[in-house]
Order: structure tokens, then sequence, then C-alpha cells
């Protein structure tokens, strides 16, 4: 698990389109995107997406989503480290 001082960025090989309020992601390896493996994002995952940009670390993230969405920060925390865990698994994001 990640701890709260943590940077992460988008991984190059992840494309991304937003489409309203969702991202969805597409992996590229050999520069053909992984259709099996496209992710959606809804309104939450999209921001704290959004927020993942290499300088902001894991507690600036949580407190720009409890601004954003007026939720208590233990729940903004869960969530904001789920959301890496996912994204860490899967290779989108690197630290």
């Amino acid at each position: 698990m990640s701890d709260l001082q943590s940077v992460f960025s988008h991984s190059p090989s992840v494309v991304t389109r937003k489409t309203g309020s969702e991202y969805v992601l597409v992996p590229i390896a050999n520069n053909i995107a992984d259709m099996n493996s496209v992710y959606t994002l809804n309104e939450t995952g999209a921001f704290i997406w959004d927020q993942i940009d290499g300088k902001r670390d894991l507690n600036e993230i949580i407190l720009k989503l409890t601004g954003e969405y007026e939720i208590d920060e233990p729940t903004a925390r869960e969530d904001v480290l789920n959301f890496i865990d996912r994204m860490q698994k899967y290779l989108i994001i690197n630290e």
C-alpha cells in the first residue's frame, strides 16, 4: 500500500479519453490498443485521475477530494487509496 506522501503519474502506455464526466482508459502495447482491458472511471474516479499529475502527493489529492465532494477525510482517504491500489495493480499509474 502507498503512503500518503507518494506521488504518482499516469502511465505513458495508457490512452485516456473523456466522455462526459467519465474517463475511458485504454492500455497500449506495441502501438496497439488492448481493447480487452479498457477501464471506465466514474465521476469520482475521473476527479482523482485528474489530480494524478506527477506533482501532487496523495495527501493533496485527498484534501482536494474532500473539498470537491464535501466528504469526510477518512472516507476520502479510503477512496483515494483504493483507487491508487487498483490503478497500480493494472499498471495504469506509476509512482
